[in-house]
């Protein structure tokens, strides 16, 4: 049976990780307070970050500066999604693609 933690992103019960996300104490406050799936929208948001600033996560900076970023998303004022919020849809065969950069052209 799943662990259960009560989602202070989501705000409700659900399944929480399987063990925090890195070490410290900010991957103990995730581990405790943030479920997979408001996880699994902090990884797509960290994709848009990295890509939209350009950051290069050798640079300390630059994972000084997601990190900062991750602690708003689950624990800043307003980080809790909206009344009724429910999850887009995984995108599977026959749906459409999501929004982004144009694939590779076919020759």
């Amino acid at each position: 049976m799943a662990r259960m933690v009560q989602c202070v992103k989501l705000g409700r019960e659900l399944p929480g990780l399987d063990a925090p996300p890195f070490p410290g104490e900010l991957g103990q406050r995730i581990y405790e307070h943030i479920s997979r799936q408001a996880w699994a929208l902090w990884q797509d948001q960290e994709i848009l970050l990295i890509n939209h600033y350009g950051l290069n996560m050798a640079d300390p900076q630059a994972r000084a500066f997601l990190m900062e970023q991750m602690e708003q998303f689950f624990f800043g004022p307003g980080a809790q999604m909206p009344p009724g919020w429910t999850p887009p849809t995984q995108a599977g065969k026959g749906a459409p693609a999501r929004k982004g950069a144009p694939g590779p052209r076919r020759k």
